[in-house]
């Protein structure tokens, strides 16, 4: 996609909002007394959310007065008894096989369940939190690692391509003012991250996991400093190799396929941005030993990950279908990264409505590239991957899921800045 069509496309996201969809037609009062009940349950269940419930054949549940949110239309009775028995993972599945269907903005009506989801929250019932335990994530040892990023990361460069914009940034974004572009803000959310360590020219930096590569080369190029960076997906780091070789950055910027529990060598600074969601909290000890002996006791670290209010997973068919082995941590728990090592805390910071805009950006371009994409793959995947960042939406907007970025130094070290000046300066 060249510039002028992502710019359209992305300023089409961040602008006035579009217009309510068209007043949909409420079904007639039919079908069986049994899918009704059955509709009303789950719509009960979803805490009674001011959206429609309906079957293909008439029978309808959540219409009220006011106009709804959207309405979800299930093919047949089969699919909805499979969504009842377990919405958070059988909504996915339905929804990306074309038996379950929304009218409406699928972001908004997923903003109004989750809404109605917090407003329940504690109150779960035992079924539901036995289907929560049934739903294991993957592990994330070194041989689990590698098989769940190849599973997300690796399935072509050309297809990420279509939807990140031109920096192939695969992150939150950073936008100083709600109008910036994509592109913009995530070049912003590449300063923003540098001025939080504070690096300068000839310092070494080590990145534990490094996307396509662009903030590396960002560190590289704007401030002249000396990156090794590790990744386990061997597309992305073919891609960045590539790259750093074309813009003649290779010898200030080398990429190493591998896992960042082998990280090896001391450096100025420490960075990881959008790797700790992959790495599970059986081994945020073992990632806090690994920033503990890049440092040696001075230099200064940032971790930026999705996170959460409250321990909770992954949604269950995120994990299972998009992200096998995510998992978005508290505060609380990032702390067994820290605390074991006597690192100080510096810095925290929440973007999570900074997330919300980036992945509107992303969505939008997503959608303009559906016909390319369902040649690459099928309707299934585009209806799959739509559901993914229409969820992520919902869930950065509603705060559902946080945006933690996270400085931090060895306790030992007085290397702390006396202000925050050097935030916004530049």
């Amino acid at each position: 996609m060249n510039s002028e069509s992502l710019a359209s496309a992305t300023e089409r996201a961040a602008g006035t909002p579009p217009p309510p969809p068209a007043v949909m037609p409420r079904p007639q009062a039919q079908g069986s007394a049994l899918d009704r009940w059955l509709l009303a349950q789950l719509h009960a269940h979803l805490g009674s959310p001011p959206l429609e419930l309906a079957m293909r054949d008439g029978a309808c549940v959540g219409a009220g007065a006011a106009p709804p949110a959207g309405r979800v239309t299930f093919a047949g009775r089969a699919t909805l008894l499979s969504v009842l028995t377990d919405p958070a993972m059988r909504f996915g599945e339905a929804y990306s096989d074309g038996t379950v269907t929304v009218e409406g903005d699928l972001v908004g009506l997923l903003e109004t369940v989750y809404r109605a989801g917090r407003a329940r929250a504690g109150r779960d019932s035992l079924l539901r939190r036995a289907i929560a335990a049934l739903h294991r994530p993957h592990s994330n040892t070194l041989t689990g690692s590698r098989d769940n990023i190849h599973r997300h990361y690796d399935i072509g460069n050309e297809f990420y391509a279509l939807w990140l914009g031109n920096t192939m940034a695969y992150t939150c974004a950073y936008y100083p003012t709600p109008q910036a572009t994509l592109d913009e803000a995530q070049v912003a959310k590449m300063d923003h991250v540098c001025r939080k360590l504070r690096l300068t020219a000839g310092e070494s930096v080590v990145e534990a996991g490094c996307g396509w590569g662009t903030l590396a080369l960002h560190m590289a190029r704007h401030y002249g400093v000396r990156v090794r960076a590790f990744n386990i997906s061997r597309e992305q780091v073919a891609y960045a190799r590539e790259r750093a070789a074309r813009e003649g950055l290779a010898g200030r910027v080398e990429y190493i396929e591998d896992d960042y529990r082998n990280i090896s060598g001391r450096y100025d600074a420490f960075m990881s941005v959008g790797m700790l969601e992959h790495v599970g909290l059986a081994n945020y000890e073992t990632l806090g030993a690994v920033a503990h002996r890049c440092l040696a006791g001075r230099g200064r670290g940032l971790i930026h990950s999705i996170g959460r209010n409250q321990p909770g997973p992954l949604q269950p068919w995120i994990e299972r279908r998009i992200f096998p082995g995510a998992y978005p941590p508290t505060l609380g728990e990032m702390a067994a990264i820290f605390e074991p090592w006597d690192f100080s805390i510096l810095d925290v910071e929440n973007l999570r409505l900074h997330y919300a805009q980036t992945l509107r950006h992303w969505l939008a371009l997503f959608e303009a590239a559906g016909e390319r994409m369902r040649t690459m793959f099928d309707e299934r995947f585009v209806r799959m991957w739509r559901l993914y960042l229409a969820g992520s939406v919902a869930g950065f907007a509603t705060g559902t899921l946080q945006l933690f970025q996270v400085v931090f130094a060895p306790g030992e070290s007085n290397d702390i800045p006396w202000t925050r000046a050097h935030l916004y300066s530049g």
